[in-house]
């Protein structure tokens, strides 16, 4: 008896079926966010002697009146930029607001009624089918697809600072995709493309969507992005297993305060050095990047709620976060 291969068409086998979904998804996500990715000129150049150079990297535009997101180390230390459409358009564009923190920069370009990209709010979930679309060296959009590999993944800026919540995929990277948006299926953003780890083979990283949307609020109403600081250097301390079980102690570890800035916040309260943080608003603490993670974004001026161990003692204090100096 002969088996014969079921055909969902004629000539057409069930794995065939599959590979025109998936490629229909991947194109279609193309198709949709496509015309909203550019190129990104620094130095307000976008002839071949500036591809050649590779002085460029990508961009999404995310508003028809001209703002675009892209990577703050792709337009760092300059404040004017040239922006190229997979048509052939070229207009220039002036950096609006950076933020080295996220490795996040806004521009504006000029120009109006553009094709742009619907940054989403909701995270993407891990398995997920995304694609990463480029305009590197002012080439149609170039695309690499893969799966979201895991959430909430942490890496340091430039500057040193922790990006929280980034997603980690498996669409290729290459540095001219720098700035570019990772989308879902339906062309939705749900990240801008980074290469802070250089190394990394088979592995791309993305800041998350909804970190982009905050940095893009922030940089259009306040002109820049505003975190609250405390006013203090600290180090992470592990704690005494006897001190944690006596006081009923959330986590085996805190943050010691060595010193206070003086002329910051923490002057103003009653927090000294030594004391050893625990906790954030009830939130627990364990070391000074989940410190720095709940106190940057809280409201500058707003007081929060510091649970604190002195000496043998749990105590509570509040504390009013000021904003850190955009010169620092």
């Amino acid at each position: 008896m002969l088996l014969e291969t079921p055909h969902s068409e004629a000539g057409e086998t069930p794995e065939d079926g599959a590979l025109d979904a998936y490629s229909a998804a991947v194109v279609g996500a193309v198709e949709t966010v496509g015309p909203a990715v550019v190129s990104v000129y620094v130095g307000g150049s976008a002839d071949d002697a500036a591809r050649a150079r590779g002085g460029a990297g990508s961009g999404v535009v995310v508003t028809p009146d001209g703002y675009i997101l892209t990577n703050e180390h792709v337009v760092q230390q300059t404040q004017s930029a040239r922006i190229a459409f997979v048509d052939g358009r070229s207009v220039p564009a002036a950096v609006v607001g950076r933020d080295p923190a996220t490795d996040l920069a806004v521009l504006r370009a000029h120009a109006t009624g553009l094709p742009h990209a619907q940054v989403l709010s909701a995270p993407p979930r891990v398995g997920q089918l995304v694609v990463a679309v480029g305009n590197p060296l002012g080439f149609e959009s170039t695309v690499s697809a893969g799966v979201v590999s895991a959430l909430g993944r942490s890496l340091r800026s430039r500057q040193g600072r922790l990006i929280e919540g980034i997603v980690q995929h498996t669409a290729a990277l290459n540095p001219g995709n720098s700035g570019g948006p990772l989308v879902d299926a339906r062309g939705g953003v749900v990240g801008i493309n980074t290469a802070i780890i250089a190394q990394a083979q088979g592995i791309g990283f993305a800041v998350p969507s909804v970190t982009a949307q905050w940095v893009l609020a922030e940089i259009l109403t306040q002109g820049r992005v505003r975190r609250a600081y405390l006013g203090i250097s600290g180090r992470d301390r592990p704690l005494d297993r006897r001190l944690v079980r006596a006081l009923d102690l959330p986590r085996m570890r805190a943050v010691e305060v060595m010193s206070r800035d003086g002329e910051g916040p923490a002057v103003q309260s009653d927090l000294r050095p030594g004391d050893l943080i625990v906790a954030v608003n009830e939130v627990p603490v364990d070391g000074i990047d989940a410190l720095y993670r709940h106190v940057s974004r809280w409201p500058v001026g707003t007081p929060l709620a510091l649970s604190i161990v002195r000496r043998t003692q749990k105590l509570n204090l509040q504390l009013t976060p000021k904003e850190i100096d955009p010169a620092k």
